[in-house]
């Protein structure tokens, strides 16, 4: 059941990006899980628990949407493309490289026949049941990668997919079939969680080989983008949330929004765009001068989910006051800049720290718009 209210509101004035961190017995069956100690039903009924839990949770501190916290996934992103058919997850021999050098845990995904939606993707059942849990008490929200992952460098497979052209029509296809299915399952909210598309306008795009240009990337993505959501039903809103890398507290890249905006947030067709703006790794507030008035709500992502400590408060406003030149005050929304924990390793901050945030978010929200 989906409440008519939020028809005209979603994305909300107090958001917040999807991944929770997940708790120590949840870390504990899975563990017990790949020893082969406990079932796959065994873990699915601690992980159906925990949803129960941070979905009151989520109501309590007064969001008006929730999330399962992403807590039947390991990653954000290769849980979702691995059931595509066409893709398969694997272990390469090396991690994404963050910041100072870290590398991430090595999973990724790669292209092996053609691309299509997998009819039978355990996430639309995994919706199913988590909007029962939901129960009509709040938005049930979806976060799914973007389409615009599969094209980070070492994922198609040229010899299946000689044209990029072609491998970006079979990807378009297989994202409709996806939103339909998810539509169909009851979601209208859902979200594109896309470090790709971040990445465009990042001084070197990462994860790149350079064959294409800057340039011919981007269109590409928006085709993609927009070729996706064609067509969509008027009561199923899309955001995007564009990241720049989120990993252990961790991050990818920097680089403001300047080289995409005038593309991409002047032209996606979604409802609101997540953006992180926790702090100087991107940019100003300027870009946001090309989102159409009254077109796309700007969820500032202004608040880390880096760190536990709490932001102060008149900042924040000033903050949200100073983007209000660009965009009007009635088309802005607030969030953390990207989820809690975008794998299941967690970023460096406490669960309690973690609920502060997100009420620290609903009551400023309340105190600027009412």
């Amino acid at each position: 059941m989906t409440n008519a209210k939020t028809l005209t509101k979603a994305p909300f004035r107090a958001d917040h990006v999807g991944s929770l961190l997940r708790p120590e017995n949840l870390h504990e069956a899975r563990r017990l899980f790949k020893e082969e100690e406990i079932t796959a039903e065994q873990l699915r009924k601690v992980e159906t628990e925990e949803i129960k839990r941070v979905v009151d949770k989520q109501i309590e501190v007064g969001l008006e949407l929730v999330t399962d916290g992403e807590f039947r996934r390991r990653f954000w992103h290769t849980d979702f493309l691995e059931h595509l058919n066409g893709i398969e997850g694997y272990v390469p021999e090396q991690g994404y490289i963050f910041n100072g050098n870290e590398e991430t845990e090595r999973y990724n995904i790669r292209n092996i026949g053609k691309i299509s939606f997998n009819p039978d993707h355990p996430h639309v059942k995994d919706f199913i049941e988590f909007n029962e849990i939901v129960g009509g008490r709040a938005v049930a929200k979806q976060t799914i990668p973007s389409p615009n992952q599969l094209f980070n460098i070492g994922i198609r497979d040229e010899n299946i997919y000689p044209d990029i052209e072609e491998y970006a029509k079979d990807i378009i296809q297989a994202y409709r079939d996806a939103i339909k299915a998810f539509y169909d399952a009851g979601v209208r909210y859902l979200q594109l969680d896309d470090v790709y598309i971040a990445g465009l306008s990042s001084p070197d795009i990462p994860w790149n080989d350079g064959e294409y240009s800057r340039e011919y990337l981007i269109d590409l993505a928006l085709r993609v983008a927009n070729g996706v959501l064609e067509g969509k039903p008027e009561d199923l809103f899309v955001t995007t949330h564009l990241c720049r890398g989120n990993y252990r507290s961790n991050w990818a890249f920097e680089g403001s929004y300047d080289l995409i905006a005038e593309k991409f947030l002047a032209k996606e067709k979604v409802d609101g765009f997540f953006l992180e703006y926790d702090d100087e790794r991107s940019g100003g507030f300027e870009p946001l001068k090309h989102i159409p008035r009254g077109g796309a709500k700007v969820v500032l992502g202004v608040i880390t989910s880096k760190r536990g400590e709490l932001e102060d408060k008149a900042l924040i406003k000033s903050r949200v006051q100073e983007a209000s030149k660009y965009v009007p005050l009635e088309q802005i929304c607030l969030s953390p800049q990207c989820g809690f924990a975008s794998t299941h390793h967690g970023n460096k901050l406490t669960e309690e720290e973690q609920w502060e945030k997100l009420k620290f978010i609903v009551d400023i929200s309340k105190e600027i718009w009412g």
